[in-house]
């Protein structure tokens, strides 16, 4: 038994203008089922950048091409980078953008991941006047970059906020769900994910409140109900844990 998908999934699904995520199929992380979800983005120029992409299907390509050139393939944590070079592949011109410790896990994993600028807390030229980043620092072993999109007022996180929907679960993954905290309709990161941050609280503070201050409309997550409203206080809620 699976987790139940987002149906359609391996298409496009608008969010607002020139915004669009695509819910892709589940993948195991240690036995467990998660749904996948990426998000796509036409830039003012017309390039396309892709987040977290999922694995490159013909029939989704065939969609995307018709939106613009893919020029800019995004790794935003170092557990989110499997699919990129698959998608360098197909779009040979695309820059590769990494989060820090995405190259050094690859090699560890020997996963043959393509030349990548790293990330940071500064949104490089090519989409600075649009999105913004921040890097999540405090972790002991994720280190994300999480972005907004300006215009539609969107934020896209992957990791840090899981929000599983227990009609899509199988029992025990709602069962584990709900030990961990990252059950819906109270999604947040899990408990051991929290418990990372335990010597770099300060530092995810500041670039949670940094979030906070752009007032998102919109959430985006990788796993489970993203948020097509109330952003800002969704973001209150499920970072309460390390706000107060």
């Amino acid at each position: 038994m699976t987790t139940k998908l987002y149906a359609p999934i391996n298409t496009l699904k608008p969010v607002g203008e020139n915004i669009w995520i695509v819910d892709g199929p589940h993948v195991s992380f240690y036995g467990i089922p998660f749904p996948t979800r990426m998000t796509l983005i036409r830039l003012a120029n017309g390039d396309l950048w892709v987040h977290s992409p999922t694995a490159p299907l013909p029939n989704l390509l065939n969609e995307i091409d018709q939106l613009g050139g893919v020029k800019h393939l995004i790794a935003p944590n170092n557990i989110h980078y499997l699919s990129v070079g698959s998608w360098k592949e197909h779009y040979p011109n695309a820059q590769v953008w990494a989060a820090p410790d995405v190259l050094k896990r690859a090699s560890e994993y020997k996963i043959n991941f393509p030349v990548a600028q790293e990330l940071n807390d500064t949104a490089p030229a090519d989409w600075k006047n649009e999105i913004n980043q921040v890097y999540v620092r405090g972790n002991k072993f994720l280190h994300e970059i999480d972005f907004f999109h300006k215009p539609t007022k969107t934020l896209i996180l992957t990791d840090l906020i899981e929000n599983f929907e227990a009609k899509k679960l199988p029992w025990y993954f709602t069962l584990l769900c709900k030990l961990a905290g990252n059950l819906d309709p109270d999604g947040k990161a899990p408990i051991d994910m929290r418990m990372a941050f335990s010597s770099g609280r300060s530092h995810a503070k500041r670039a949670i409140e940094r979030m906070i201050s752009w007032a998102p409309e919109k959430v985006i997550i990788s796993h489970g109900r993203w948020y097509d409203s109330n952003g800002t206080a969704e973001l209150k809620r499920a970072f309460r844990w390390l706000l107060t």
